[in-house]
């Protein structure tokens, strides 16, 4: 079955629900693998020799070749079929994930991670492009909710299966398990989805792919070597600079085309804008959170990657706190209120997090992490839902490529910039005196590195200043968390527009809160 992305919506047929189920599944290799991996890192530092630099690139090598290689691949879903790029999309993430299981220095695993970047770049606005064509206005809500409710299940599931697996087996086991999972989304897209064209989509400019790819990877890479070399270092600089012109550049040409891949235009839709920097800030805050806190929690506190992923759970309370709330609150309010709420508990939950201290036990995270989690709840998926909303059903594919690549670069630039703040915050606090060169080296790399040093040492001063630089280097990238999330609930409550639905009978209410959004979640 094939249906043409501008045609109308289709009539009432069960097997849309089907075919939202292999959405589901896709969307749930890519959570999965996130969260998976992002409690391995500490593991990884230790066994392959990874220092917070390479940390920072084994997430972003994928973040950044996902978000450039977004927005044309939507457009090639559009015009050679959805399905079939979506099932392709997934082989390659699976090629990427056998070569990650294979390889043990952090340069091959950056280039596993690259290649899976490619592959589930074609995977996540693909799978949201279908919605649009499969569902109407009166359903579309709920299909975003059990998508983002697939992409949720996989945010404690990751942790949790991949502590367990890196308590028995070697730490490429957490790339193994990908496949099956991946196997599973392939058969069910094949069975359940129907393939879904658009013609008439705009032609991928290779050019503009060069500016976009070239221009990300030269914005995170001197993010990254900043706090090392210097902000005035020519390197960064010039890198820093290049970054502006690449990016600059893509702007330029793309409004001068006829058909532009990025279609700029949509940005001057205040529904679709406001929407689109909300989700982009929280995909900012999220990835960020993610990246700095396993490595408290396992190194600082001393939990291993099973302990971990459970005490990330009280995020994922947070969230099912907010998916009850959340539907009843859009229906009675409209989405604008909803998502400023959920932008300032998130900040809350920032500030809060910002106050740990030496000494303190686990549960001022859980109560930090639980508020952060109601906060990403009450702001994620409204703003996802509002942006695909305000999308015209003809240009569906290129403007989810738009939303996923805005939502794309901010995670790409939040692991960076917090990633750097994380690493400044913790190199000046630092103490290395008494160290040899070489010592002090693998100190300042990262916060496992210098567990390691101090152990060989026997230095227990080491290990008590290394702890306390890693946490305040934390508590300044949270500080940066909730000045954002703050600074984007003053601008969303001030552009954003409100549309309000009707208002349901009780009854109806109470089984679409039930129904639709039980499993509302954020998707990281």
């Amino acid at each position: 079955m094939s249906l043409p992305s501008s045609a109308a919506p289709p009539q009432p047929d069960p097997r849309r629900w089907l075919a939202l189920i292999a959405l589901c599944m896709s969307m749930l290799v890519l959570s999965f693998d996130t969260t998976i991996l992002n409690v391995a890192l500490p593991t990884m530092a230790d066994r392959i020799g990874a220092d917070t630099g390479d940390m920072q690139w084994i997430v972003d090598s994928y973040t950044v070749v996902f978000a450039a290689v977004m927005l044309p691949a939507g457009l090639i879903g559009d015009r050679f079929g959805r399905r079939r790029m979506l099932v392709a999309g997934l082989a390659v993430f699976l090629a990427g994930s056998v070569i990650g299981s294979l390889v043990d220095t952090p340069g091959p695993v950056i280039a596993a991670r690259t290649v899976m970047g490619f592959g589930g770049a074609f995977v996540m606005p693909l799978a949201l492009s279908v919605i649009p064509s499969l569902f109407g206005a009166a359903e579309r809500p709920k299909a975003v909710a059990l998508v983002s409710t697939a992409m949720a299940f996989g945010m404690p599931l990751g942790p949790i299966i991949g502590g367990t697996l890196l308590q028995h087996f070697w730490w490429g086991s957490v790339f193994l398990i990908n496949i099956p999972l991946v196997a599973l989304a392939i058969v069910a897209c094949f069975a359940l989805l129907p393939e879904t064209t658009d013609p008439a989509a705009p032609r991928v400019h290779a050019t503009s792919t060069f500016y976009a790819a070239a221009g990300l990877g030269a914005l995170v890479y001197g993010i990254i070597e900043a706090p090392s070399r210097g902000w005035g270092d020519p390197l960064v600089v010039t890198v820093l600079a290049a970054s502006i012109a690449l990016l600059a550049a893509l702007v330029l040409r793309e409004r001068t085309v006829e058909r532009p891949m990025l279609d700029m235009s949509l940005l001057r839709q205040r529904g679709f804008l406001w929407n689109a920097v909300a989700a982009t800030l929280v995909s900012f805050i999220l990835t960020g959170m993610i990246f700095v806190l396993p490595s408290y929690l396992q190194t600082t506190l001393g939990y291993d990657a099973l302990g971990t992923g459970l005490r990330l759970l009280p995020m994922m309370g947070g969230l099912m706190v907010a998916a009850r709330l959340g539907p009843a609150l859009v229906a009675r309010t409209g989405p604008r209120p909803v998502i400023v709420a959920g932008l300032l508990a998130l900040a809350a939950g920032a500030f809060l997090g910002a106050t740990t201290a030496v000494g303190d036990g686990y549960g001022g995270t859980a109560l930090w992490l639980a508020v952060a989690g109601v906060g990403f709840g009450l702001s994620i998926v409204p703003s996802m839902n509002s942006a695909l909303g305000a999308l015209p059903r003809e240009r569906a594919g290129s403007g989810s490529g738009l939303l996923q690549t805005l939502r794309q670069t901010g995670a790409a630039v939040g692991v960076a910039i917090l990633g750097s703040v994380l690493a400044a915050g913790y190199t000046d606090r630092l103490d290395t005196g008494g160290l040899s060169p070489e010592a002090a080296h693998t100190a300042r790399d990262s916060v496992v590195g210098a567990h390691a040093v101090a152990a060989r040492l026997g230095d227990r001063a080491l290990t008590a200043s290394a702890d306390a630089s890693y946490l305040h280097g934390m508590n300044l990238a949270l500080v940066v968390c909730g000045a954002a999330s703050l600074a984007t609930a003053v601008l969303v409550a001030a552009f954003l527009p409100n549309p309000r639905a009707a208002r349901p009978a009780p009854a109806e209410a109470a089984g679409a809160g039930a129904d639709a959004m039980a499993g509302q979640r954020a998707d990281a």
